[in-house]
């Protein structure tokens, strides 16, 4: 479903953000990524759906280069790939559902989705969205009137909206309290095991990564530097990905 082929980025100022990665993940798959702040992590995401052009090597989604694609084909390849970000990414003043509808404008023409005239289907396909995750109450209220955990919500509903094959979640849980945090990851996964959507996660916290992901992917100054399943996710594998040995506060701690 996903291959990168030798792919490294570096950035304007020299720095170098992935070096020479090959990964292949399988649909389907609950992947979490770990590492250090500036392993990589978010980069290899944003390269994935090309928020970030990389500078060598290639990116296949389905077979297709979206390294290569242009034009309507780019647009077609990202149509397929839904992002989460730790920061929510919502029109704070709309309402939920208008947030939601966000999710289909790959569907639509320029001026259909500017002037807001989204189909009976599509709305429908929103309030499905939102029901399943629990927030449809919601639909009518503005996004700013939310709390964190339920913005993240709204945010998964816009991606399963735009009937994404591939979720890719940047941090998703950062900020959020622990309670929060469950609740969030748990629509995660249930997405993932009920609809076959393959998802990638950027964690922090490592006892969450092995609670909900089935593959770990450990990533070190832009390198990958563990892959394997969760069962092989020592704390003695984790010292390796962090280079030193793990503190409590990278585990959960009293933080989650």
């Amino acid at each position: 479903m996903i291959e990168l082929r030798n792919v490294s980025k570096v950035y304007p100022n020299a720095t170098k953000g992935l070096n020479n990665i090959n990964l292949t993940i399988g649909k389907g798959e609950f992947v979490a990524v770990v590492g250090l702040s500036g392993a990589g992590k978010s980069t290899l995401l944003r390269s994935i759906n090309r928020l970030h052009d990389i500078t060598e090597g290639d990116i296949l989604i389905n077979g297709s280069s979206i390294t290569q694609a242009k034009g309507k084909q780019l647009r077609l390849i990202r149509r397929d790939i839904g992002m989460i970000f730790q920061s929510f990414n919502l029109v704070k003043r709309s309402s939920v559902l208008r947030n939601v509808l966000a999710g289909r404008v790959g569907y639509h023409s320029t001026l259909r989705t500017v002037l807001g005239r989204f189909p009976k289907q599509d709305v429908d396909l929103a309030f499905e969205a939102l029901n399943r995750v629990n927030i449809v109450e919601k639909a009518y209220s503005r996004a700013d009137e939310l709390s964190g955990g339920q913005q993240q919500r709204v945010a998964i509903a816009r991606v399963l909206a735009q009937e994404a094959k591939i979720i890719l979640a940047d941090e998703p849980v950062a900020s959020l309290d622990p309670l929060t945090t469950k609740q969030v990851m748990d629509d995660l996964k249930k997405i993932n095991v009920e609809l076959g959507i393959t998802t990638i996660v950027n964690l922090h916290f490592i006892d969450l990564a092995r609670e909900y992901a089935t593959r770990i992917i450990g990533l070190r100054a832009g390198e990958v530097v563990f892959d394997g399943p969760v069962s092989e996710a020592t704390d003695e594998r984790f010292a390796e990905i962090y280079g030193r040995p793990i503190q409590r506060d990278e585990m959960l701690g009293d933080v989650v």
